[in-house]
């Protein structure tokens, strides 16, 4: 019979495994009691420890002989919710465990009755006592609403989003074999302002991550831009997001060069981070993905804790814009068949032809670069530009109201936003440290990405 303690301590693991079906795993968790006190507490975190030991009952009992200092768990009772795998129950034997109580059945991998019943086998030296059934219905619940939702998740990727008349869709196979690039897509067209397009983002790394890197391309690149980056992130056990802008990479493309707008991007940007439940955010920024992206944190400051920002502008329309960006803007009219990935080979020459491509791909054809011939004459000129008094608002924030880390990285030989222009930026971000110069980059800065990402991990993690 299952006691009053029995039930509060099930209590504890239930919590356990809601902290696991936040983080993206399978909702289970697990407690570690002596005497009346909890030792230990853990959900499944396979997932995001890459490590298929990890389920809820053995990381509780690390944690538990951790803090004993003792292998041996001697007068322990393990709480989980869900009954234990064949692993899991030799784990709890190995360590002396006296009981073990739990919830859920699993007639799949149960192995405390389900399949087998590995702690009734009189040939073992050691008998742990078991029992089963407590507070099932709501382990049970909790289960069963987490596959139910991955059922659907799978069902909507097998079928993708239907796309709308005035928009096109890059076709799936120009992505393929991408170099460096093995990360899972993800889709969201429920943004009020997406008005039913499909977003495309990369989100990495643990959900429950104290340290979210929030990844803003610019044009005319996309969240590939990132690949250099990402890994160094992620080997620190943070999470890394970064979307595609409508118009770019994965995500759907609006065949009208004026479906395209600052307000409307920026308005896609803070309803992403508000639907994401971004927080403890390490903003990261280029090109437009800064024009834009350093307008968001005032808008939701305790979401963000740290900038990385790579050659970009705040386009408040107060000063002329720097004759390279206006001669950007003259050849991107001129030629707009522009080829993307050789603008990427001139500054980068020791990127590969196969990467050099990746950045074509999201445009096979005129009609898919709308993005590409519109944002150039979008970047706000003048005092009354879309775009120029929120560009305003954020330059007085980031000068007298953030409290966060800075680091600002330049590519010195890039000819649109160089070093000069960065370091007007520099001194309206309040407390930013001197711009480490990275004299061999260009305007692409992410292809020097590994060493900056490590650094970044030292100035803002």
């Amino acid at each position: 019979m299952s006691s009053p303690s029995d039930h509060h301590f099930m209590g504890l693991a239930l919590q356990q495994a809601q902290f696991a079906q936040d983080a993206g795993e399978v909702p289970v968790g697990a407690v570690v009691v002596r005497d009346g006190e909890v030792i230990a507490q853990a959900h499944n975190a396979p997932i995001g420890l890459h490590d298929p030991s990890a389920h809820a009952e053995v990381l509780a009992l690390r944690a538990a002989a951790a803090k004993l200092g003792n292998y041996r768990l001697d007068n322990c009772t393990l709480y989980v919710t869900l009954e234990p795998c064949a692993m899991c129950v030799g784990a709890a034997l190995h360590a002396r465990v006296k009981r073990v109580v739990w919830g859920a059945s699993e007639p799949k991998t149960g192995a405390a009755g389900s399949v087998v019943d590995l702690f009734s086998q009189p040939v073992l030296n050691h008998h742990t006592d078991s029992q089963g059934g407590v507070r099932a219905d709501e382990a049970s619940a909790m289960l069963q609403g987490f596959f139910k939702q991955q059922r659907q998740q799978h069902k909507d990727q097998a079928m993708p989003h239907r796309l709308r008349d005035d928009a096109l869709r890059t076709p799936d196979e120009r992505f393929a074999q991408l170099p460096d690039y093995p990360w899972t897509p993800q889709y969201r067209h429920d943004l009020p302002s997406l008005d039913g397009l499909r977003m495309h983002y990369l989100d990495e790394g643990p959900k429950d991550a104290q340290i979210t890197w929030l990844c803003l391309h610019g044009n005319p690149a996309w969240s590939y831009l990132y690949r250099r980056m990402i890994p160094t992130w992620l080997a620190a056990g943070h999470r890394v997001v970064a979307p595609d802008m409508p118009g770019f990479g994965k995500s759907d493309k609006p065949k009208k060069d004026s479906a395209h707008r600052f307000d409307w991007h920026r308005q896609v940007l803070l309803e992403y981070v508000e639907a994401m439940d971004l927080r403890g955010i390490n903003l990261v920024v280029q090109d437009w993905g800064g024009i834009l992206g350093l307008t968001l944190p005032m808008a939701a400051p305790t979401r963000y804790q740290g900038l990385l920002v790579m050659n970009t502008i705040l386009a408040t329309g107060e000063q002329a814009l720097s004759p390279g960006f206006l001669a950007w803007r003259h050849m991107c009219a001129d030629k707009p068949l522009f080829d993307v990935g050789k603008l990427f080979a001139r500054g980068n020459p020791h990127m590969t032809a196969a990467e050099c491509e990746a950045y074509n791909a999201p445009f096979p054809d005129a009609g898919h670069r709308a993005a590409l011939r519109a944002f150039p004459p979008m970047v706000p000129e003048h005092a009354d530009s879309e775009g120029a008094a929120v560009s305003r608002q954020a330059k007085q924030f980031w000068s007298t109201q953030w409290t966060g880390k800075s680091l600002m990285v330049v590519g010195q030989q890039d000819p649109v936003l160089g070093e000069s222009v960065m370091r007007e930026l520099h001194g309206a971000i309040r407390a930013c440290p001197e711009p480490v110069v990275l004299p061999q980059a260009g305007h692409f800065v992410q292809e020097h990405g590994q060493a900056i990402a490590a650094l970044a991990l030292q100035h803002l993690a």
